[in-house]
């Protein structure tokens, strides 16, 4: 049995999408859908509801990007355990059968973890479309502990956007941590990476998600991947530093931006990557900074409560 885990806030028409999405989807195996909402003042629950998903209604302030997917693993009934987000709509029928079939396979029982490749939606813009394309490739691929050697940090790239994990593997190792400002999903896979599991990412398992950043967003993402990389600083000792990927970043979105034609972004691309660059910064040092300020340079205001 399959279980779907979407943690809600009001989800919106988008919302209704991804529900549309996941009963389209062309599967053998039995599957329950388990919201957990955080107090939505929209029709998300009603939404969910008459899609047939069970919901659970959890204060706003209790959230926890970890801890509230913990305690849906826990609840869940499904042996296979999918995450989506709620502005992930799955791109074509088979999508999630394709996700979940490495987790089934007799030839990759070492398989702990799989997450899908994201697309761009239709309204993406040219540097929200190219990051798209930059972390997901068109081919799928295995990655082991072993490979941090070569990969360095991006071995335990995943997300739990769309992402399958086996429940009695995740559940011998913690399910999630709770308290971390967000990356619940990049720490779980390198705890299991450690323990000798693998993950897959499936080409085949599309959907569209992605988001048209603006300059502060950018800012306060990268503020919050600093605060994680400082409060989970063992990510870094085992599998590397996070600048040595920015390079390679760089010269995808040149070649990107000058492929199609939009040359013209290339000041905003400069632009981009320093204020990535200096968010990252502050956040791997957010100790030094007053407490007060540290909550409005990041994403997760409410983590800092």
């Amino acid at each position: 049995m399959i279980t779907i885990i979407i943690p809600t806030f009001n989800g919106g028409e988008l919302f209704g999408e991804v529900l549309q999405s996941i009963a389209m989807q062309e599967i053998h195996e039995e599957y329950e859908l388990l919201i957990y909402d955080s107090s939505s003042t929209d029709n998300t629950v009603q939404r969910a509801k008459s899609f047939g998903a069970e919901v659970v209604r959890i204060d706003k302030k209790d959230f926890d990007h970890g801890g509230t997917r913990a305690l849906a693993a826990k609840k869940a009934a499904g042996d296979i355990l999918v995450f989506m987000t709620q502005d992930a709509v799955i791109a074509g029928s088979e999508s999630l059968a394709s996700l979940v079939q490495p987790l089934k396979s007799t030839n990759s029982s070492s398989v702990a973890v799989s997450y899908g490749r994201q697309l761009p939606r239709k309204d993406a813009t040219p540097a929200a479309a190219h990051l798209r394309l930059f972390n997901y490739p068109t081919e799928s691929y295995v990655r082991t502990n072993d490979d941090k050697h070569t990969y360095g940090l991006k071995t335990v790239f995943v997300s739990n956007s769309f992402a399958a994990y086996n429940k009695s593997i995740l559940a011998a190792s913690g399910y999630f941590d709770n308290g971390i400002i967000f990356g619940e999903d990049t720490c779980a896979v390198g705890r299991l990476l450690l323990e000798g599991y693998a993950i897959q990412y499936v080409a085949e398992a599309t959907v569209y998600h992605s988001h048209n950043y603006s300059l502060v967003e950018e800012f306060k993402r990268h503020f919050d991947i600093g605060v994680l990389h400082s409060t989970e600083n063992w990510l870094l000792q085992e599998y590397g530093r996070a600048e040595g990927h920015g390079a390679s970043y760089v010269r995808s979105a040149f070649s990107y931006f000058l492929k199609n034609n939009a040359w013209y972004l290339i000041p905003d691309l400069i632009i981009r990557c320093g204020v990535k660059f200096i968010g990252y910064k502050l956040g791997r040092n957010y100790s030094s900074l007053p407490a007060g300020l540290r909550p409005k340079l990041s994403m997760h205001v409410t983590w800092w409560r």
